[in-house]
C-alpha cells in the first residue's frame, strides 16, 4: 500500500491553530510508511486543486496507491474535491479525506494511524 498524504492548512483559520504545519509533515514521515506529506495553504483554491489533480493522475493506475487529504471535515471534502476527482480516473474509493480540525500535531498522527489501520484491514468496522 502506497499513501500519498497531502495536509490542508485552510489559510492558518482558527480550527487548525493548534497544528504546526512546519513538523507536521516531518512527522508523519518519520512515524508512517508513506511516500510522501506535502503542505498546502488552501487545497480548496485554485491551486490547490490542481496540485490535488496532479497527484490524482500520478496515481490514476496504481491500484495500490491511496491518497489521503488531511484538512477539513470529510464531508466538506467530498463536495470540495468532487470536480478534482471527476476530472481524474484515480479510484474514489482510494481517496482517504481526514479531519484534522481542533488538535494538536499529536492528536493529527493518532488519526493518521487509525485510518491507516483501517485501510490495512478493510474488514475492520471504522469508527
Amino acid at each position: 500500500m502506497n499513501v500519498k498524504t497531502l495536509i490542508c492548512n485552510c489559510k492558518g483559520l482558527d480550527p487548525f491553530r493548534y497544528a504546526d504545519m512546519n513538523s507536521l509533515p516531518f512527522e508523519i514521515e518519520s512515524e508512517f510508511d508513506v511516500t510522501y506529506a506535502a503542505v498546502h495553504p488552501q487545497l480548496c483554491a485554485e491551486g490547490g486543486n490542481q496540485i490535488l489533480q496532479d497527484v490524482l493522475r500520478s496515481a490514476e493506475n496504481d491500484p495500490d496507491t491511496y491518497v489521503m487529504v488531511c484538512a477539513c471535515q470529510e464531508e466538506t471534502q467530498a463536495k470540495l474535491f468532487k470536480k478534482a476527482l471527476r476530472s481524474t480516473e484515480f479510484d474514489a474509493k482510494h481517496f482517504v479525506p481526514l479531519d484534522i480540525r481542533n488538535t494538536t500535531n499529536d492528536g493529527i498522527l493518532d488519526r493518521i494511524r487509525e485510518r491507516l489501520n483501517e485501510l490495512a484491514d478493510p474488514n475492520k468496522p471504522r469508527h
